[in-house]
């Protein structure tokens, strides 16, 4: 599955360490790959111009911004979403994390790239198994844990 990379000017955001989180979330073990059997390749601005294809371009926007990339879906300046082959990531969020995971930004960043490129490969959004159990990646941590425990892996068991 290739993927490109876009970030908003302005933010304020260390485009190479973005650009490293998410090659390491897309590649990590625990993720999409061992999920679901796909192999992400990121596809360069120069090969884009060029006329390489891309199956999800992740974008790290400001709230603002993700409010018309998700549109019609209503994000409040708030939320993060997927949307016509983005998976579009609110830098807000990004910045601070949610109170979810105790402004953790770290393991944030991992759930929120895993979550929206998981809408991108299909899956939608998911329950909470019960109290104490890790949540699924696919719940919408963001929004609360319905009794779950954080969890950013699509893998990830109870142990």
């Amino acid at each position: 599955m290739t993927y490109a990379l876009e970030i908003e000017g302005g933010l304020g955001a260390d485009t190479q360490q973005v650009a490293r989180t998410v090659g390491e979330v897309l590649r990590d073990p625990r993720g999409w790959q061992a999920q679901d059997k796909v192999r992400f390749v990121q596809v360069t601005p120069q090969q884009r111009s060029e006329g390489t294809h891309v199956d999800v371009t992740i974008s790290l926007v400001s709230p603002s911004r993700v409010d018309q990339m998700c549109a019609p879906l209503q994000t409040g300046g708030l939320w993060s979403c997927a949307n016509k082959d983005h998976a579009v990531l609110n830098y807000r969020r990004w910045a601070e994390a949610t109170p979810t995971y105790g402004g953790k930004v770290d393991p944030y960043r991992v759930y929120q790239i895993n979550h929206e490129v998981g809408h991108e490969l299909g899956h939608p959004h998911a329950e909470c198994p019960g109290a104490g159990r890790p949540a699924p990646v696919m719940l919408q941590q963001s929004m609360g844990l319905g009794g779950c425990v954080p969890n950013a892996f699509p893998t990830v068991t109870r142990g």
